[in-house]
């Protein structure tokens, strides 16, 4: 619990004595003013977190989490929590998706096991770090104990700490998990909050029978464990994880936690991953500044996360696999942004006419 408490401690709003020297280096360079659009937003938050108006391409890491479901005994995914071992070892291997898009862009990929409900010991570069063997049924008992989720959660301030003295200076969320979006979407329900039928979606692709189990299960855990109307408003938000969340979301937002403490940026994968956002969030408000939200989800859920929280993901491409793919994928996006910084002329420097500015011949 210290590591929790003094994570944050560490944890600031990020200093605004640098913005209209980033922002006048931005409204400088070669191009009509705002003529790139978000990417010019994405290269000022990132510079205003690294207080450099030219940083560093980032040195990039992303961390996957692994963790298995209690709850998927009541049949809420269309796959058997056996598949969580095999697609751990499938990245593990290097065939997943996230190792195609992580080795595009640059990105070392680390998979974590925070929560297989397996032995997975003699896996070769797997990160070890099981704080149980999966959750328990959150329709009739507390997914995990307080302690254990405050153990999970420093699993994430672990890594990121870790980055850290390792010189990285982006870090990216995944997950894999059969049954994750039950607990996630239970989680934004009561954390956003959000009515149940605007949140939950079809995750892995459940019929409409499953569906509707997943939406009664829900319903069923939150009336269980008593999180409803006033009970919630002033509840602490780990204690509402350790009912009815994820080991997973819990290593998850640790690791925003700890990427805040630290002053690194971060870029959220999808709706497990917002999931995990949120619980850091509302431990501590100021983590939101250190956070890119990389997609929106096909998960009808995120896009209620996203205009409850006043979001604007960088990329739309119906995604709806985890692991991390499309925090990699906007990874890229950072990684333009910071070299239209380092390596654009500016009008200043280049002799080009002013005029421009004001101009929407970006292509002339």
């Amino acid at each position: 619990m210290d590591l929790l408490e003094n994570t944050i401690k560490k944890i600031k709003p990020v200093n605004d004595d640098m913005d209209m020297v980033i922002q006048a280096h931005i409204n400088d360079l070669t191009k009509p003013l705002g003529a790139l659009g978000e990417l010019e937003q994405v290269a000022f938050r990132f510079a205003r977190v690294n207080r450099q108006i030219r940083p560093d391409v980032p040195l990039k890491r992303l961390y996957t989490f692994a963790a298995d479901h209690g709850v998927t005994e009541q049949r809420v995914s269309a796959f058997p929590k056996e598949v969580t071992v095999q697609m751990v070892a499938n990245m593990l291997g290097g065939g997943a998706a996230i190792n195609v898009f992580g080795k595009h862009v640059g990105c070392d990929v680390r998979v974590v096991d925070i929560g297989v409900d397996g032995d997975l010991s003699e896996m070769k570069g797997l990160i070890h770090r099981k704080v149980r063997r999966g959750t328990a049924n959150m329709v009739n008992a507390a997914a995990m104990s307080r302690s254990e989720a405050v153990s999970a959660i420093e699993v994430g301030i672990d890594l990121a700490n870790a980055a850290a003295k390792d010189g990285i200076t982006l870090i990216g969320t995944g997950e894999m998990g059969i049954g994750n979006t039950t607990p996630s979407a239970a989680l934004m329900h009561v954390l956003l909050p959000c009515p149940l039928k605007d949140i939950v979606g079809r995750g892995t692709g459940v019929d409409d029978a499953g569906m509707q189990r997943k939406i009664d299960t829900i319903r069923r855990a939150v009336v269980h464990h008593q999180l409803t109307g006033e009970n919630v408003k002033d509840m602490d938000p780990i204690d509402v994880l350790s009912r009815i969340g994820g080991l997973e979301i819990a290593g998850i937002a640790g690791l925003l936690l700890g990427c805040a403490a630290n002053g690194i940026c971060a870029v959220v994968d999808g709706f497990i991953s917002s999931a995990g956002a949120l619980l850091a969030c509302r431990i501590s408000p100021h983590v939101a500044d250190y956070l890119f939200f990389s997609h929106l989800s096909a998960e009808q859920g995120h896009r209620m996360f996203m205009r409850e929280m006043q979001l604007s993901p960088l990329l739309n491409l119906g995604f709806r696999l985890g692991e991390g793919t499309g925090a990699a994928l906007a990874m890229g996006l950072v990684d333009a942004s910071v070299k239209m910084l380092r390596e654009m002329a500016t009008f200043s420097s280049a002799g080009v006419s002013g005029e421009l500015e004001g101009s929407d011949a970006g292509a002339a």
